[in-house]
């Protein structure tokens, strides 16, 4: 068990959806002293900015969440991109924390490391029977190489880093920009804009035959919380609700909640991405006491609220004009 409440956190990605969340926890834990590295005050793939971040803050803890992620659209377009920015900066950041003497590092995966055809519910031993769903192979290669350095710093210089997996996320604050989201923001912009401005179909990608998993993030934030106090073993860990539901249902459910009556289009032409994903959470659950608490339903109306609530505050912004800022006033 790691007592964590005096030590000097690191939280990478602290300014991101999940880290927000993350760091308002650590903190209504009374984590005194957590920092947050943001770009572009700290670019982790330099290596210059990686020893400028270990040097001023001296991290006793770290928890790698920073990532540059996207839906399978994202993914498709900057495979290039995907690999070597989440690559270097795990690498990177390990390694510092191997120099620095760091007491615990933390190091966020992803479930797009699992292979392809995974069979289901997806067990921590399976993860490496196969290769990853081909959209989101670079992605989910790059985040498991951090699993081999963790294992292999740790069976070299007794570093303590722990690798959990995290399911697909959602929840307020989530990424709406339709060319980096992932599937329940997407869907929601997608139903919230077709009923403000009347159409009455909305198009989406694949059959809606693939199964998906979702953890909400304020659960995602107490996993990871509690896996840094509690677990420090070589294994990885999943972090997920146990539960599944393919992208159909998921869409006729984002539908009713946003008032969506229109018709759905499949765009078959479209990748489907992996066919299914769903995780064994007992290791979790066995091994720190990690349980999702927030059903599905209740979450996904939460983020739907929150999405439309977010943009009629944004509607009801007042246009400046040129007076307002200042400028002469030329009618």
């Amino acid at each position: 068990m790691t007592s964590i409440v005096d030590k000097r956190i690191v939280v990478t990605g602290g300014a991101g959806f999940l880290g927000r969340h993350l760091v308002k926890l650590l903190k209504t834990e009374r984590c005194r002293h957590v920092f947050v590295p943001e770009f572009p005050q700290f670019d982790l793939t330099l290596p210059s900015d990686v020893e400028r971040l270990f040097l001023a803050h001296r991290p006793e803890i770290l928890i790698h969440l920073a990532a540059v992620v996207g839906g399978i659209g994202a993914n498709r377009n900057h495979p290039g991109r995907f690999f070597y920015d989440n690559a270097i900066m795990g690498i990177q950041l390990l390694e510092a924390a191997r120099r620095y003497n760091v007491e615990k590092a933390v190091v966020l995966g992803t479930i797009c490391a699992y292979p392809k055809f995974t069979p289901v519910p997806f067990s921590e031993e399976t993860l490496w029977y196969g290769y990853p769903e081909e959209t989101n192979a670079p992605y989910g290669l790059a985040k498991k190489l951090l699993l081999v350095q963790c294992q292999a710093y740790r069976e070299e210089y007794g570093m303590n880093a722990i690798y959990l997996l995290p399911v697909n996320l959602y929840g307020p604050g989530d990424n709406f920009d339709l060319q980096t989201s992932h599937v329940i923001p997407a869907l929601i912009r997608k139903c919230v804009e077709a009923v403000a401005a009347g159409r009455d179909e909305i198009e989406l990608w694949g059959d809606g035959s693939p199964t998906r998993e979702f953890l909400y993030v304020e659960d995602a934030a107490e996993g990871i919380f509690l896996a840094t106090k509690l677990y420090d073993k070589p294994a990885p860990v999943n972090l997920g609700s146990g539960m599944e539901i393919s992208i159909r249902d998921l869409a006729n459910k984002v539908a009713a909640l946003t008032g969506f009556r229109g018709r759905i289009v499949w765009n078959t032409a479209e990748p489907n991405g992996q066919p299914r994903r769903c995780l064994d959470t007992s290791r979790a659950e066995r091994e720190f006491g990690f349980r999702a608490r927030t059903p599905f339903e209740a979450g996904l109306r939460k983020t739907v609220d929150w999405y439309l609530e977010t943009r009629l505050a944004r509607q009801r912004q007042p246009v400046l004009l040129p007076k307002d800022l200042g400028v002469p006033w030329l009618s």
